[in-house]
């Protein structure tokens, strides 16, 4: 009989090598944190007794164990619902840099992975790597055009690794789901689950460079970041090659100081990419650390932002998109009761919550900080507070929005470090006003319509064949019993075909007048001199003949 799954030799190897880092950091402090242990004084003090406070040893302990858990540990520092404060802050410092694997061994990998000489595929290859973190290392190259590049190579045996990991957590969220009163509401499997397909995500190079291509395009003609172009005849799943970038590392203050940057055009440009990904693409690199931005100061007073590593990326569903936008619009307004709404409306708090209750609530947690510059605000304490009303109203961790507030901690470490002054509401609130404009607008329905008008096309010819089919399916009746309202219902059925076209025909005529009104940027009052008047003027016509008779049949006698 096959032995059970943790008693598997290399799971036990395993959960032996968790379990003496745990005694060797001591962390079994952790325990004198809960209930009823927190109590037994005499016993922490026995056992306890270690210089460096808990919070270092845990981040410690974390970069001891590897890729799974230093990524665990990046993620667990954005959620402040969990850990004390001086936890979250001591897991967000975590590094993700190891010791390099021998640059002959990934000669050797790259070789397999081409089946052909190294010569061959590269006119010159540095094997001292330039960057070597848990689950990958850069090397530097030249291509026989002479072009330089950067090749990414996973480390050996990384997945069945970071797979034997990913087990044993899963099998602690289970124990956690089961034992912790309250853990169905921190929904412990979900966020382990969600990790998981974003850690394995990370071992697919051909996924990080089609994310990072996705990221290129979108900045194609916005000149604040870019992003290295991929090569992709030479990436692989397990290699990843791409153009090599120059640039200052972001948290090189010194060089970027030396170099003359402005620091507040560069941190007002950092805040208008987070949002134009996050709104604009829906599509967003979480992965904004240090390490991973580099500043072009070609120009020092238009910086540009150079992002690499794009193995972690996340993405909103329409409705929470749509949600968090509205969310921060009524935030930057005041609009406190606006909030509360939505927040009910969404169901991320209890049914039955008095959105009156919840406004209070808000308004007493964001009035403060309205209006205030960056240096005032500390995010992580104003997400502690976001995190009590949420245990208050018992509120869902939402998993989807785990990335999403990893992002914005990384931003605003970001923008702090370069420029505390920088005024947050007057850099980001004309963005989101733009884009409430366009999504609201005359201008998000021209482009609603634009979207849909191809289905709309190819359903119209189908609908005379549709018509006649349900009319002979009705003739299938007894003729004699319906003769009298198939015959009305056939005139209902014409005269509504002709208000149906009618309809879309002015419909149309005044969605396209009022798109080329709002695309050529013709004031209002200034429509008795423009060309798109009698568009406009027919194509209302147009509708207020079609809808007539359900008006009038409609209007109270």
């Amino acid at each position: 009989m096959a032995p059970p799954v943790f008693l598997q030799p290399p799971r036990l190897l395993r959960l032996l090598q968790i379990a003496w880092i745990i005694v060797r950091y001591r962390l079994y402090e952790v325990v004198f944190l809960l209930p009823p242990f927190n109590r037994l004084t005499l016993w922490e003090g026995w056992l306890l007794g270690h210089r460096r406070p808990l919070a270092v040893r845990l981040r410690l302990a974390f970069e001891r164990l590897g890729p799974v858990y230093i990524k665990l540990g990046q993620a667990l520092s954005t959620r402040r619902d969990l850990l004390p404060p001086e936890v979250a802050e001591e897991l967000a410092r975590l590094q993700d840099r190891v010791p390099p694997f021998p640059g002959a061994q990934a000669r050797a990998m790259l070789e397999q992975v081409y089946r052909q000489p190294l010569t061959t595929v590269f006119a010159r290859f540095e094997e001292t790597p330039l960057a070597s973190a848990s689950i990958a290392q850069v090397h530097a190259a030249q291509l026989h055009s002479g072009e330089q590049v950067v090749v990414k190579v996973l480390r050996p045996r990384i997945r069945q690794r970071i797979l034997r990991d990913i087990r044993i957590l899963n099998f602690g969220a289970d124990l956690v789901h089961r034992l912790v009163p309250g853990a169905r509401r921190l929904r412990a499997r979900e966020v382990i689950a969600d990790y998981e397909r974003t850690i394995l995500d990370e071992l697919d190079l051909v996924r990080e460079g089609a994310n990072a291509a996705q990221t290129r395009r979108n900045f194609l003609r916005n000149p604040i970041l870019y992003v290295p172009q991929i090569h992709w005849s030479l990436s692989r799943r397990e290699v990843l090659v791409m153009e090599r970038i120059e640039g200052i590392p972001i948290g090189d203050i010194a060089r970027l100081r030396a170099a003359g940057v402005n620091f507040r055009v560069l941190a007002e440009r950092g805040v208008e990419i987070f949002f134009t990904q996050v709104f604009r693409h829906n599509f967003f690199h979480a992965d904004m650390h240090a390490g991973n931005i580099f500043v072009d100061a070609t120009d020092p007073e238009r910086p540009r932002y150079i992002a690499v590593d794009f193995g972690i990326c996340g993405s909103l569903s329409e409705q929470d998109k749509d949600y968090i936008a509205y969310n921060i619009y009524a935030f930057f307004n005041g609009d406190y009761r606006r909030v509360a709404a939505l927040h009910v409306a969404s169901g991320w708090v209890a049914p039955g919550t008095r959105v009156e209750e919840l406004e209070a609530v808000i308004r007493t947690l964001c009035e403060p900080i309205l209006y205030r510059p960056f240096s005032d605000i500390h995010l992580d304490q104003l997400l502690l507070r976001l995190f009590d009303i949420a245990r208050r109203f018992d509120m869902q961790v939402q998993p989807q929005l785990v990335l999403l507030q990893k992002t914005l901690v990384q931003v605003e470490g970001l923008g702090r470090q370069l420029y505390p002054d920088l005024d947050l509401w007057t850099t980001a609130k004309p963005f989101m006003e733009r884009w409430m404009h366009e999504q609201l607008g005359l201008t998000g329905l021209y482009h609603r319509v634009r979207e849909n008008l191809p289905a709309l096309m190819e359903a119209l010819p189908q609908m005379p064949l549709r018509l006649d089919a349900a009319l002979r399916a009705v003739e299938s009746f007894d003729q004699q019993a319906l003769t009298e309202r198939l015959t009305d219902l056939e005139r209902r059925l014409s005269d509504n075909s002709r208000r149906v076209y009618l309809g879309l025909i002015g419909a149309t005529g005044v969605v396209a007048a009022a798109a080329l009104i709002a695309l050529s940027d013709t004031p209002l009052g200034a429509l008795d001199d423009s060309p798109f008047r009698w568009l406009l003027l027919l194509g209302s016509a147009a509708l207020l003949v079609a809808a007539w008779p359900d008006w009038r049949r409609r209007r109270p006698r």
